[in-house]
């Protein structure tokens, strides 16, 4: 082996074990693009309406995201600790209350099906104690301290550096890459803008509405602590596939301390606002999204959260959509198409 090439390869297994060493950091970034872009989108809108100069827009902008912002601290984060304080102590009353039902199953059921149901009871007990589990890291996350604090203002304030001036950033990016191939660089980095922003404007939309949605439809059955379940589905609804499963326990087990009937509804409610969700609002806000299989986005939460921990699962989607887009301008167009 050459020495060139050793140093090379010894320059390539240096350089990743330094990216994997500040992948926090790294993730971190690119949830401030993720912002910035998303942020972007409305700023384009002030200045195409309103004819405003771009500096004034970003500040409107931000300072009506960041009002928004204290605004729902403010009004909706203290009764929402109040009851999520309660529903934590809620939740694990209710799914005992589902391991209660073994024995009257037991009772009404003939002989010949109680076989099916005899492993209930240890099944409730792990989804109680895996729920508990799942409760905890959830109080965690909304307790968190001041690391997480700092992380938030750190996303805050690259957020704004990027908005305020974007053209220096890119450039360096752009420097990573070939003289004759940035001008190729440059239009893919102007499709990930363009399908990350639509995006985000989908995810947010969509969020906003299961929110609403299971908001009215608890508050209409009677089921406790609508308003903590009702944003903890909409928060939830960031993560496709898993989030919508997650946020179906907390209220079914508030159901179960009244009624069975009532437990049945809140199941059949949250099936028909995802459905409502994947057959409606998604294919609305689908032309401004980058088509995802659904196979691939379950692994790429599920590798994120490995690798990564939670903030690579909350950022897994939009660091797919970007992937998949340069994977198709580059390998797909540039190499395969060509051989």
């Amino acid at each position: 082996m050459r020495l060139g090439t050793l140093i090379g390869f010894l320059a390539i297994i240096i350089s990743l074990y330094i990216l994997w060493r500040i992948k926090q950091v790294l993730l971190l970034a690119f949830a401030a693009v993720v912002f910035a872009t998303a942020i972007n989108q409305l700023v384009k809108l002030l200045q195409k309406k309103f004819k405003l100069n771009r500096k004034v827009a970003i500040a409107i902008s931000v300072s009506g995201v960041l009002i928004f912002i204290i605004g729902f601290i403010a009004l909706v984060i203290p009764p929402f600790i109040e009851q999520f304080q309660e529903l934590v102590t809620l939740v694990p009353v209710g799914l005992e209350q589902l391991s209660s039902w073994n024995n009257w199953l037991n009772n009404l059921l003939p002989n010949d099906l109680i076989e099916d149901f005899r492993g209930l009871e240890s099944f409730t007990q792990n989804i109680q104690s895996w729920a508990n589990g799942l409760i905890g890291n959830f109080f965690d996350l909304f307790s968190s301290t001041l690391g997480g604090v700092l992380n938030s203002l750190l996303v805050i304030v690259v957020t704004i550096m990027l908005l305020a001036n974007p053209a220096p950033y890119r450039q360096i990016f752009l420097l990573m890459f070939p003289a004759f191939y940035r001008q190729r660089v440059q239009t893919i980095l102007k499709k990930c803008e363009k399908n990350l922003g639509g995006w985000a404007v989908g995810i947010l939309f969509n969020m906003a509405a299961i929110a609403i949605l299971s908001g009215i439809g608890l508050w209409t059955l009677g089921v406790r602590l609508p308003l903590a379940n009702s944003l903890l589905a909409g928060i939830l609804t960031f993560i496709p596939n898993l989030g919508p499963v997650l946020s179906v326990i907390p209220p079914t087990a508030m159901a179960l301390l009244d009624a069975p009937w009532k437990a049945a509804a809140v199941v059949i409610l949250y099936i028909v606002i995802q459905q409502v969700e994947s057959n409606i609002l998604t294919p609305i806000v689908m032309k401004r999204q980058v088509s995802l299989l659904p196979a691939v986005t379950l692994l790429s939460q599920v590798s994120f959260a490995v690798f990564f921990g939670i903030l690579g699962l909350f950022l897994a989607l939009p660091i797919t959509v970007v992937a998949q887009v340069w994977l198709k301008e580059i390998l797909v167009k540039d190499i395969l198409d060509r051989w």
